[in-house]
């Protein structure tokens, strides 16, 4: 049986990360370089995306840093052919960007709800789309999308965020499904509010944090690392058993 430390690890693997300039993201690229792999890191921030890239070689990995705006239909697909222009192909994909437009259906702009699906769940099928035909060829692969809560139970404000993780969480699924006779496993991960520059911006104000953490049984929202973790191992041979899943990572909020 293989020494469990490795089994926990990516070592030689090699991974792509969106949004991977701030929050969940750039400690998912760090925590997977930390692990073994190399890192393809996917954003429009310049200067975050140049931080997390010193975080990552700082471990003694590589980083490939690709400016790319998951909203457009170029950017996924630009993305995907640079990580395959210089590693040749991607082991784990995973699927972080994300935006979130908070407000009531009956106020909600036809541009932030073609926004929101574009990239929260367009971005992710065409990454996939273009990723996975090296996954098959090479018979092993990853995918983990970084879907929420709010994809699993309702939350008042969020009927384009709530949609496009529901459909994240749906089309995990189904790539499970038709990827599963080729060795790739493919999973989503919902977290609860995590304490992120976009978490705080929408999560900040007590009036509405405070009624949000009274739901959650641990009474705390969650840190990057805690969800980087899950995804760590999801993407190591210790899960490889673990396909077509949506794991809740809410303090137990789901389970009131």
């Amino acid at each position: 049986m293989q020494d469990p430390l490795l089994r926990f690890a990516v070592r030689g693997k090699r991974a792509l990360v969106t949004g991977a300039s701030k929050g969940i993201g750039q400690v998912e690229a760090v925590v997977l370089a930390q692990a073994g792999a190399d890192v393809a890191i996917v954003g429009r921030d310049r200067a975050g995306l140049e931080e997390t890239a010193a975080q990552v070689t700082a471990t003694g990995r590589q980083c490939l840093i690709i400016e790319a705006d998951m909203l457009t239909v170029e950017g996924p697909r630009f993305a995907a052919a640079e990580a395959l222009r210089r590693f040749g192909t991607i082991d784990i994909l995973v699927n972080n960007a994300g935006i979130a437009r908070i407000h009531p259906i009956l106020e909600l702009s036809l541009s932030d709800w073609e926004d929101t699906l574009a990239v929260n769940l367009r971005a992710p099928f065409l990454l996939a789309q273009a990723l996975v035909p090296k996954m098959i060829e090479q018979r092993s692969g990853k995918i983990i999308n970084v879907s929420s809560q709010a994809g699993v139970v309702a939350l008042d404000e969020h009927g384009a965020y709530a949609a496009s993780k529901g459909g994240l969480n749906m089309l995990t699924k189904v790539m499970a499904s038709e990827w599963g006779r080729h060795n790739i496993q493919v999973n989503a991960v919902c977290p609860t509010v995590i304490i992120t520059p976009m978490g705080t911006e929408v999560w900040g104000d007590p009036k509405k944090s405070e009624p949000m953490l009274a739901k959650i049984p641990l009474r705390r929202f969650g840190q990057p690392v805690e969800v980087a973790d899950l995804i760590l191992f999801l993407a190591s041979s210790a899960a490889d058993l673990i396909t077509g899943d949506t794991i809740l990572i809410d303090g137990g909020y789901t389970a009131l």
